[in-house]
């Protein structure tokens, strides 16, 4: 092997959606650690995902549609990171389906997240600021000359970028100032001739071009500018470090304690911060850094919980249900109870995609966990692994072997094949308990090594594997 399998799962994990049995023999055999970290920050060495067939077979306007090929392509994708910013951007810059109810704004700008994401932040930011979703969003398109809003101003600083504390009201207003005029043309109507986009559009006659004052630096400034002047701030970089980390690596406290509480390990948080202001804000050797440092490595002992688009993905790529195009992927997002449409399986969770609750996105960690969301995390994985007839689970269950032997050493590849998962010292006693009760049980399904489906599904329907 040319790079340690549980540490490569590790990553996976954390940069992608996780990797199957076959994906991780491949990897560990043909590259090293630092080149497959290599081939995830640079997601052009590989040949996107021809979605064209994906927006024929899953057609259809409603969210729910969306939110479906959304994870299709995350459980399919060739460049996992691509789609795992993707997921990162929406999370920190999010916009709500509740609000706009213009559902081709919302994918428009998951396209963007995705173009985007591997670039630089003043690249994201300057897209953002033009993106129709979010300037309606936050009423960017109500900010005019001689009537300002600071909605956008506000949350650019506040939330999108340098985070409470290193700015003042003053230099709100003057960033309000500078985004005057950045609105969008309205789309047409929605019916009866279907849903068309939304497009950035600058007035300049609405455009306030008077000199501002902000972060210190006076002239006559624009978005652009006063986006320049944002990625420079060692504040900034602190404050997208500090996401990056919570979101790949540990949990942290939310967002609005950030300026009270200091990160979990500030050497990692200021190791990162130093590349991204070296870097002007580029997002690929910031990653690199991230995917590469002994803090990343180490945080496979770091019990950090799965959103439930991470867990949702994670499992239907291990089962492989949804490796071509199959019907009913939407229904992550609604089902169908007694001919009545109703929330589905991630909503219920806790994450509706598209629709995150507020300006602050999701909170995650241990938020995400409570005994409601327990029960359907568990019972969803259950279910899911259920279906012998899934290639993904019968590769797995032919690949664990059967009953006869050391029933530990069947633990152990039972947690190797559903992607190098750790559990801890009770659980996988009680796993192994488990296993040397089903040798003498007996029954399992036909051409099935006996037991071990049972095995298997119990071992993902642990607590553990709600963690990454």
């Amino acid at each position: 092997m040319k790079s340690d399998r549980a540490l490569v799962a590790h990553l996976m994990r954390r940069a992608g959606f996780g990797a199957t049995p076959s994906e991780l023999d491949k990897l560990t055999m043909e590259k090293t650690y630092e080149e497959i970290v290599d081939d995830l920050v640079d997601p052009d060495r590989f040949e996107a995902l021809d979605t064209s067939y994906i927006e024929r077979y899953y057609g259809g306007e409603p969210v729910a549609v969306h939110v479906g090929k959304w994870l299709y392509r995350m459980a399919n994708t060739p460049r996992p990171l691509e789609e795992k910013m993707s997921l990162f951007l929406h999370h920190i810059f999010p916009v709500a389906w509740g609000k706009s109810e213009h559902g081709h704004s919302l994918y428009t700008q998951i396209d963007m997240f995705r173009r985007v994401g591997m670039t630089d932040m003043r690249a994201i930011l300057l897209e953002l600021s033009r993106d129709p979703a979010m300037i309606f969003w936050l009423d960017n398109n109500e900010n005019h000359k001689d009537e300002i809003n600071e909605n956008y101003g506000r949350e650019l600083l506040e939330l999108f970028s340098m985070g409470v504390g290193n700015y003042t009201e003053d230099d709100i207003k003057a960033a309000s100032r500078a985004f005057t005029g950045w609105t969008f043309r309205q789309p047409l109507s929605l019916y009866p001739n279907g849903h068309y986009p939304a497009e950035f559009e600058f007035i300049e006659d609405d455009h306030d071009h008077g000199e501002k004052t902000f972060l210190g630096h006076t002239g006559n400034f624009d978005g652009g500018d006063i986006i320049d002047i944002i990625v420079r701030q060692p504040a900034t970089a602190r404050f997208i470090s500090r996401h990056l980390y919570n979101f790949f690596v540990e949990d942290e406290v939310q967002v609005p304690s950030w300026n009270t509480e200091p990160p979990r390990n500030e050497d990692a948080i200021r190791e990162l911060s130093d590349v991204f202001l070296e870097s002007g804000g580029q997002m690929r050797p910031v990653l690199r850094t991230l995917f590469n440092s002994d803090f990343f490595k180490q945080a496979r002992d770091l019990k950090k919980v799965k959103s439930p688009t991470e867990l949702v993905v994670g499992v239907i790529r291990q089962t492989g249900e949804f490796s071509s195009p199959t019907p009913g992927i939407h229904q992550f997002a609604i089902t169908t109870l007694n001919g009545s449409l109703v929330e589905g399986p991630l909503a219920i969770m806790g994450q509706r995609l598209m629709n995150p609750p507020t300006v602050e996105g999701w909170h995650t960690g241990h938020e995400w966990i409570d005994s409601g969301t327990l029960s359907e995390r568990i019972g969803f994985v259950e279910s899911q692994f259920e279906d012998l007839s899934k290639p993904g689970v019968r590769e797995m269950v032919e690949r664990a072997g059967s009953l006869d032997g050391d029933p530990a050493q069947l633990v152990d590849r039972c947690l190797d094949l559903l992607g190098g998962i750790t559990v801890s010292e009770n659980t996988y006693d009680s796993l192994v308990r488990y296993a040397s009760e089903l040798r003498g049980m007996g029954g399992g399904e036909e051409g099935a090594p006996v037991g071990v489906h049972n095995l298997l599904q119990m071992t993902a329907s642990t607590v553990d594997y709600q963690f990454e």
